[in-house]
């Protein structure tokens, strides 16, 4: 494989391909997330992400090139992991390796996820991860898998 996929802090100038990101319909019609408008957009990444501490986000990118993020955060006692990759990188391998890379250094376990069920590829790549189905949980309408990643150890 010859993409070289790394991961580094994200940067306020991230934002705007993150946004662009968000609004790609293909990524919107398989998460089933629905894209925010563009002050919410970076009201939520420059408070909820960025400026918290809890937070822990990484920017992906392959051959130097902005490819997406991951991010792991706190939801009630439940730590929870997130991602998105801009659809150019889709299909090649880029996902599960910045996500081993991510989970070498995200050290809380258990961690959620909670990809849209019908997003076959996004649980396909966390469970070739360790991630496991525990549950389903509901987003609005739309049923999403519950899947957790326990300490090895356990």
């Amino acid at each position: 494989m010859s993409d070289d996929v790394r991961l580094r802090d994200v940067v306020v100038a991230d934002l705007e391909v993150f946004l662009a990101q968000e609004h790609d319909p293909e990524a919107v019609r398989r998460s089933r997330f629905p894209p925010r408008e563009r002050e919410a957009f970076l009201r939520h990444w420059t408070t909820r992400i960025l400026g918290d501490p809890t937070v822990f986000v990484q920017a992906v990118t392959v051959d130097g090139v902005l490819a997406g993020n991951l991010v792991a955060w706190w939801e009630g006692d439940r730590r929870f992991l997130g991602y998105w990759l801009g659809r150019e990188f889709w299909g090649r391998g880029i996902g599960t390796r910045a996500l081993g890379l991510f989970l070498r250094l995200e050290k809380a376990r258990p961690l959620y996820a909670d990809p849209f069920h019908a997003n076959t590829a996004s649980v396909r790549l966390l469970e070739k991860h360790g991630f496991q189905p525990s549950g389903t949980v509901l987003h609005g309408e739309d049923e999403h898998i519950l899947l957790v990643l326990h300490d090895p150890a356990t």
